[in-house]
C-alpha cells in the first residue's frame, strides 16, 4: 500500500525547534550555544514585565529579566522567533474571560509594537490551560501555543494550540531521545523533536553541559531543518493544503511555500503555487 508521507524543506525527514520563555539574561549564552550548532527556536516574552532599563539585581538573582533594549539587541538577528506568554506572565485558567483576553491580546500587540513581526505563537504560563483558554487563543488570532506536556514521542501535533514538546530540557530521558531521534532512518512519519525550558535553570543547576552536549549531538545534520516554532507550524499548515487527484498521480501547491513529501517510494517537489505530477 502506498504511504503519503510530508517532508521537511529539501526533502528532510526531520525537524527540530526550541522553545523558551521570560526574556531571561541568560537568553544570551543559550543564543551563543545554539548559534554555533545551527539550532534554532522561539522566545517566549511577557511583554508586561520588562523592568527598569537600569535595573540592578541583587547577588544571588537566577530569575533577571532583561529590560527592553537589552532585549531587543540580545533577540536582534537571531533568527528565533518571538511569540507572547501573557502580558504579565498571568495564568489564564480561572481569570474571567475578559482579563484572560486581555493578557493575550495586549501582549500580542505590545510584541508587534517592538518587533515588527505578526505575533501568532503562545506559550502558556506555568502551563496552566482549559478549553477556555484554547478558544481565546484562537480568537486572538495564536495559531499554536505550547503546554508544558512531554509527549517523549516525535509525531506532529494534531492540535496545535494543546502543542506538546518532545521533553524538558532536564527531562532524564533527554540523551536517550536524542539518541532515538537522530539514529532513526526512513521513517513512515515526519518526526519532530520539540525541546522546552528556561534558560535561567541552566545557571540555576549549574548545567550548561546539558544544552551544549544536546546542541552538539543534534546539530549540523543534514536530515534535520532547524526552525522556529512558526516555520514548522505555517510548514505543516501548507502541506495539509495540497490538493491530490482520484489517481494521487496529480497535486496542487495552492500555498505559498515550496513542499516535499514521498507517495510510493517517490520523492516529490511541489513548488508554491504550482501543480505537479508524479
Amino acid at each position: 500500500m502506498a504511504n503519503l508521507i510530508m517532508r521537511f524543506p529539501k526533502g528532510k525527514p526531520k525537524a527540530l525547534t526550541l522553545s523558551y520563555d521570560d526574556g531571561v539574561e541568560q537568553d544570551e549564552k543559550l543564543l551563543e550555544i545554539t548559534a554555533k550548532y545551527g539550532l534554532k527556536g522561539t522566545f517566549n516574552i511577557n511583554s508586561g514585565c520588562f523592568p527598569d532599563e537600569n535595573v540592578k539585581y541583587e547577588a544571588g538573582t537566577i530569575h533577571r529579566r532583561m529590560p527592553l533594549e537589552r532585549l531587543k539587541n540580545t533577540y536582534k538577528d537571531s533568527g528565533w522567533e518571538i511569540a507572547a506568554h501573557a502580558y504579565t506572565h498571568a495564568a489564564l485558567v480561572g481569570l474571567p474571560g475578559n482579563l484572560a483576553t486581555r493578557e493575550v491580546i495586549k501582549d500580542r500587540k505590545t510584541l508587534e509594537d517592538i518587533f515588527g513581526n505578526v505575533i501568532r505563537g503562545f506559550a502558556y504560563p506555568y502551563g496552566a490551560y482549559d478549553d477556555d483558554c484554547v478558544e481565546i487563543l484562537r480568537a486572538c488570532g495564536m495559531v499554536y501555543a505550547r503546554t508544558v506536556n512531554s509527549s517523549h514521542d516525535f509525531f506532529i501535533p494534531k492540535d496545535w494550540l494543546r502543542l506538546p514538546a518532545t521533553c524538558h530540557h532536564d527531562d532524564p530521558m533527554l540523551m536517550d531521545l536524542v539518541r532515538r531521534f537522530t539514529e532513526a532512518k526512513n521513517s513512515w512519519h515526519p518526526m519532530l523533536f520539540y525541546l522546552w525550558g528556561h534558560s535561567y535553570e541552566f545557571e540555576a543547576n549549574d548545567n550548561w553541559e546539558v544544552l551544549e552536549n544536546f546542541s552538539a549531538t543534534v546539530g549540523g545534520r543534514d536530515d534535520i531543518w532547524y526552525a522556529t516554532n512558526i516555520e514548522i507550524y505555517d510548514y505543516c499548515d501548507a502541506f495539509g493544503r495540497l490538493i491530490f487527484d482520484t489517481d494521487m498521480k496529480k497535486c496542487i501547491n495552492p500555498s505559498a511555500t515550496d513542499l516535499w513529501f514521498t507517495y510510493d517510494d517517490k520523492d516529490v517537489f511541489a513548488p508554491a503555487g504550482g501543480t505537479v505530477a508524479f
